[in-house]
């Protein structure tokens, strides 16, 4: 690589579940985006900021691209896709277990039109028991769509990393620092930690209920060096509420020890944490809810 110093932005894009998140956290060496085994948690736009020496990488962490049914779903597509549009650089991701299907095409297609350099990274090579089928996969990718580049990687392991910023970096456009060097996102505390609550809920709750949550903070303050954070989590139905306080309130109490503790480490001190649980029926197709909840069309 040349003295010249590279920055601009990659959006990292692909269906729900891939490992967009993952690769975020594991690229920056810290959290700033929340994972689940479930797919579609992810529901912002989130920027990860990475700096080496020649050069700076702008990382738009997207919700994954799948078929909508409903307008929060909608809310989240236009996010990833309007990412795409501003990027200077597409990192599509794929999984190393499967071949492409009708989310990969779909991703391919709108890729195609942006004319972006794009660079696909095959994920979770870790789980691919014959690395052989790697080779037949890469070529089947290729035939679909001339990516810059190819690259096998783990997120989950790490395996791969420098090959795929050495790739993404070739493609970057001349500039400079936009960020200081230890900033590695812009994201408010205020939303990072509203997201920490929605990941325990998340991962501890079932079927349709993750789905049907959001988290809006009420308080957010520090207090004689105790940080006291006052959140709602939101749902569409008494019954959702119910499973998620549990029996004599032991859901909540777990979700929010879970919470607490996360948020304890991240901020460096101590966190007194109160959780609410409220209805709003129908709160993902309603335009209103949506706003209220930090969920805004882009369109």
């Amino acid at each position: 690589m040349s003295d010249l110093h590279k920055s601009g932005y990659v959006a990292i894009i692909g269906p729900p579940n891939v490992g967009k998140s993952t690769l975020l956290n594991r690229l920056l060496g810290q959290k700033i985006a929340i994972v689940t085994p479930k797919p579609q948690t992810t529901r912002n736009r989130i920027l990860g900021i990475l700096t080496k020496k020649q050069f700076q990488i702008l990382f738009l962490d997207t919700p994954g691209i799948f078929q909508p049914a409903y307008r929060l779903q909608k809310i989240m597509v236009e996010t990833a896709t309007r990412a795409l549009r501003e990027a200077d650089v597409v990192l599509v991701m794929a999984e190393g277990n499967r071949e492409p299907g009708a989310e990969e095409e779909r991703i391919i297609r709108l890729v195609a039109k942006t004319k972006i350099a794009a660079v696909l990274a095959i994920n979770k090579v870790d789980v691919v028991r014959d690395k052989k089928v790697l080779l037949p996969l890469m070529k089947c990718y290729s035939q679909r769509y001339a990516f810059r580049e190819i690259v096998p990687i783990s997120a989950l392991k790490g395996d791969g990393m420098e090959e795929l910023l050495g790739a993404l970096a070739k493609y970057l456009p001349p500039g400079p620092r936009y960020y200081p060097e230890d900033m590695i996102t812009e994201s408010p505390e205020r939303f990072i930690a509203a997201e920490i609550i929605r990941e325990k809920v998340f991962l501890r709750t079932g079927e349709e209920i993750p789905y049907a949550v959001a988290v809006k903070l009420e308080e957010y303050k520090e207090r004689d060096h105790v940080l006291y954070i006052k959140a709602t989590v939101f749902v569409e139905k008494d019954s959702q509420k119910g499973i998620i306080i549990g029996e004599k309130g032991r859901k909540l109490k777990e979700i929010g020890k879970l919470a607490r503790e996360e948020l304890e480490a991240t901020a460096g001190k101590r966190v007194f944490l109160e959780l609410w649980v409220k209805v709003r029926p129908k709160w993902r197709q309603n335009k209103r809810d949506l706003r209220f909840l930090g969920y805004q069309s882009l369109g």
